[in-house]
């Protein structure tokens, strides 16, 4: 199993920066895509920024620009760096990774616990 651990929500002023960092941790496994999805009070989950393992990148239009994902293969880590944050941004944000169990050979799909990222007015 790969467990996912985030961090670095929080509070902010619309206008404000905030940077998430996630860090998987588990035996013999790969990670091929890691992502931030969040979910706001109230709705469905969203996707918000996608990574691919060669570095591609893949954004919700309504981040592109003021969001960006980035990742560490070395460290199997995934961040997300917030700026220009909206009211509309708060949402509990979760990392997602997917890749394959390798000594096992079988696909894996985890999710953090999530952290909460509120954006006042």
């Amino acid at each position: 199993q790969v467990q996912l651990v985030e961090s670095g929500g929080g509070m902010v002023q619309a206008g404000g920066s905030l940077r998430l960092f996630c860090a998987a941790s588990g035996s013999s496994f790969s990670i091929d895509t890691m992502a931030w999805y969040r979910q706001p009070p109230g709705k469905q989950r969203e996707m918000v920024a996608r990574i691919t393992s060669s570095g591609t990148t893949t954004y919700a239009d309504s981040v592109k620009g003021r969001f960006t994902i980035s990742r560490d293969n070395a460290q199997n880590t995934v961040y997300l760096q917030m700026n220009s944050l909206k009211p509309e941004d708060t949402a509990v944000y979760y990392c997602n990774a997917m890749g394959f169990v390798l000594s096992a050979f079988r696909p894996y799909n985890s999710w953090g616990q999530g952290t909460q990222v509120t954006v006042s007015s």
